[in-house]
């Protein structure tokens, strides 16, 4: 938002509060909605979803009839979140917004059928359109493109069986003059990159299977015979985000080839994340990333963390300002990395705005992790004052171990110098981070135990409640959780937070495969396992938390402090529980139920505990969340009651995703599932329900056919803070 059109809401927002607050006015009986001024109106109705305002709010008056359909509410639609719309729906609203729309948004609207999409081409005056998610074929695209002749913008997907040689010649046209094109990947293809000579942005999603669901492996070998390579000499952005396997990166590789010929002189944002620990190598990284720094243009940059050395990162930050930069997983960056921002390696870090340093001082775990691997006080109070303007910060996948019986006061806690972010919008943290320190008894102890040379000789230490021990609560008396009262007191505007412990290892892996292979032991961080109850109570102190996420948390006992939270944080609407407390038994059930009960604002729970039981007083706690639209069960040997499941389903109308990967039979799970599609799919066109046992070999095929806006938002677990700007053309 602009500043004068901040300026304009500001004023409207005045004109609204004077108005009802006047004592005359509300004194009068006759003063209603449609005695306020048009402004006011329409800075109301800018709040309403464009289906509710054309369907129901526009059939209230004819004044209610004209300032609904005003240009200023329908020129940017998006009816992403808007699962209650069917085709019948979707058609009526495309006719009214005909001539109006300037930028539509379908991004996730993955029930829509294939009839539907053909009505797009009525909206001639969309400049900007994404249909992510959307079936559509080479046809139908080439159809659409045909008759948008304002076309400056696409989102889509490429899926199998595309061909761009079946694209019009018209088609072609209209994609020459597109300046920002986004593709999801699920075939081996260049799509539509070739014809398109004036991009500006191109933002790439890979997710390609290895193997086919017959089993034949996948190759990009048919690509490199293509002629039309893509050029990029107008490119400005360039982002690419892969789902694991080898066909993605090989296919990101042709995709990057032209880069190794020639950089874009424009070029200001790269942007290419990779999961996995061993990346596949491209050699000319360490000089496009030269390249990058030139121009002094900067905004964005990730590379994987094979991709480019420390004196390359020095280079392209050097001269610049950027406001978004993620070095997740390259610890060999790390010195560097604080260099830049800390010693005047970059021109004004204050403009910084998004740093992700996930797992940068990560290193595989020794029993005797030194200092030099773990996050100082100081080194990130300095960031602090240097990135003032930071708003997304993740540091998951990292180590801080705050000393009391060392004599440091709580104002050099970790904690206490993140306080300093007053514009932090969203945190991640490890979960050794709130600690404010462990019994010295208790480190020694971990500190003597044997070298790796013995580890095969080590008995396996057991996991879960009996490893929480009373000593490893600080060792003096008081509040345990000062450090984390720091941290409220300074980052006001706090609205999302990831609390994830270092042994944390998701049962459904995808986006990070790599974690059960580089997180340590869990339970093993002794001031980890100090986090519990005491400390999501704290957590009340950030009254505007509207996501939190809870990973890894073996200190939790009761979940006591988890009914305290919601209590305080009433506008909390994601909430993301895993592996918390015992993992022989989930002891934290009774209050788990007694806080969903409280949960009036919920729009989406993922939870993934091993025994986890649904049974009919979770679901009566769960109905209590009314606005409940997504919810995800992950339990390895969980049990559900399918009768409490569907009365569930039939008492909360709103919720079209139910995801439940628990123990059971296969047929059982299946039964459910069919259950609950055909008794509820007919009035709910986005119900996305799958039931399946979580150990069973055919899952991953199952996770594939789960649209990809639900996998990646809920199903599988991933950390969002932090992440590249949201892969969207505008």
């Amino acid at each position: 938002m602009s500043g004068s059109e901040r300026r304009m809401s500001d004023d409207m927002d005045r004109e609204i509060t004077q108005v009802i607050c006047n004592q005359d006015t509300m004194a009068s009986p006759s003063v209603g909605m449609s005695d306020l001024s048009d402004e006011i109106l329409l800075c109301i109705l800018r709040h309403v979803p464009v289906c509710d305002l054309l369907m129901n709010v526009a059939q209230v008056c004819q004044k209610f009839q004209t300032l609904c359909h005003d240009k200023t509410l329908l020129a940017h639609v998006s009816l992403s979140d808007e699962y209650m719309v069917d085709d019948v729906l979707i058609r009526s609203l495309l006719k009214q917004l005909a001539n109006q729309v300037q930028s539509l948004s379908l991004n996730g609207v993955y029930w829509l059928s294939a009839s539907t999409m053909e009505h797009l081409g009525r909206c001639r005056t969309v400049t900007h359109l994404d249909v992510t998610g959307c079936h559509l074929t080479s046809l139908r695209l080439s159809r659409l493109l045909s008759s948008l002749i304002l076309l400056r913008s696409l989102a889509f997907d490429v899926r199998s069986g595309f061909n761009a040689g079946q694209l019009s010649s018209e088609a072609v046209d209209r994609l020459s003059r597109l300046s920002e094109l986004r593709q999801t990947l699920l075939t081996p293809s260049y799509g539509v990159v070739p014809c398109c000579a004036q991009l500006r942005k191109l933002m790439l999603q890979f997710d390609i299977s290895d193997v086919t669901r017959d089993g034949v492996g996948v190759c990009c070998q048919l690509m490199v015979g293509q002629s039309s390579v893509p050029h990029y000499q107008q490119l400005e952005e360039f982002s690419a985000r892969l789902a694991p396997g080898e066909v993605n990166q090989t296919l990101l590789l042709l995709y990057l080839a032209v880069f190794s010929v020639h950089v874009p002189e424009r070029l200001r944002i790269f942007l290419v994340s990779i999961p996995g620990p061993n990346p596949a190598h491209w050699p000319a990284a360490p000089s496009l990333a030269q390249r990058l720094g030139q121009r002094g243009d900067l905004e964005a940059l990730q590379l994987p963390r094979s991709w480019v050395d420390a004196l390359s990162l020095k280079r392209a930050l050097e001269g610049n300002s950027p406001k978004h930069l993620s070095f997740s997983r390259c610890p060999a960056l790390w010195p560097q990395v604080f260099h830049s921002l800390l010693e005047g390696g970059v021109r004004d870090a204050a403009q910084l705005t998004s740093l992700n340093l996930s797992g940068i001082n990560h290193v595989p775990y020794s029993e005797c992790r030194s200092v030099e691997d773990q996050l100082v006080a100081g080194t990130m109070s300095r960031l602090a004052v240097s990135c003032c303007n930071l708003k997304h910060l993740n540091l998951m996948h990292t180590h801080y171990h705050h000393d009391n019986a060392s004599g440091l006061e709580v104002e050099t806690h970790l904690c206490a110098s993140l306080a300093k972010l007053r514009h932090l919008r969203s945190l991640t943290l490890p979960a050794c981070a709130l600690s404010d320190g462990v019994n010295t008894h208790h480190i020694s102890t971990q500190n003597s135990s044997p070298s790796f040379l013995l580890l095969g000789l080590k008995k396996s230490p057991r996991v879960g409640l009996q490893n929480y021990k009373p000593d490893s609560e600080p060792a003096q008396s008081g509040d345990s959780t000062l450090g984390l009262a720091q941290l409220s007191s300074g980052c006001h505007f706090l609205e999302t937070l990831e609390i994830i412990g270092p042994g944390f290892a998701s049962t459904l892996p995808r986006l990070e495969p790599c974690t059960r292979a580089s997180v340590e032991p869990r339970g093993m961080c002794a001031w980890a396992r100090g986090v519990g109850d005491a400390h999501l109570a704290a957590l009340e102190s950030l009254p505007r938390l509207q996501r939190l996420t809870l990973a890894g948390l073996p200190g939790v006992l009761r979940g006591t402090g988890l009914v305290q939270l919601v209590r305080q944080c009433r506008d909390l609407r994601v909430l993301s529980l895993a592996n918390m407390g015992s993992l022989k038994t989930m002891n934290y059930t009774a209050a788990l139920l007694d806080a969903l009960k409280q949960c009036s604002q919920l729009q989406e729970l993922r939870l993934e505990q091993p025994y986890l039981n649904a049974n009919a007083a979770f679901f009566e706690a769960l109905s209590c969340c009314s606005r409940l639209q997504r919810f995800c069960l992950v339990s390895r040997s969980g049990t559900f009651d399918p009768s409490a499941t569907e009365t569930f389903m039939e008492r909360c109308s709103h919720v079209i995703m139910c995801h439940m990967f628990m123990g059971g039979t296969l047929v059982a799970c299946r039964t459910l599932q069919k259950t609950l599609l055909d008794r509820f799919l007919a009035e709910r066109s986005a119900l996305s329900v799958v039931i399946y046992p979580l150990q069973h070999e055919d899952l991953p095929s199952v996770i594939r056919d789960i649209p990809l806006t639900l996998l990646d938002r809920i199903t599988l677990f991933q950390s969002h803070v932090a992440q590249p700007p949201h892969l969207s053309p505008w």
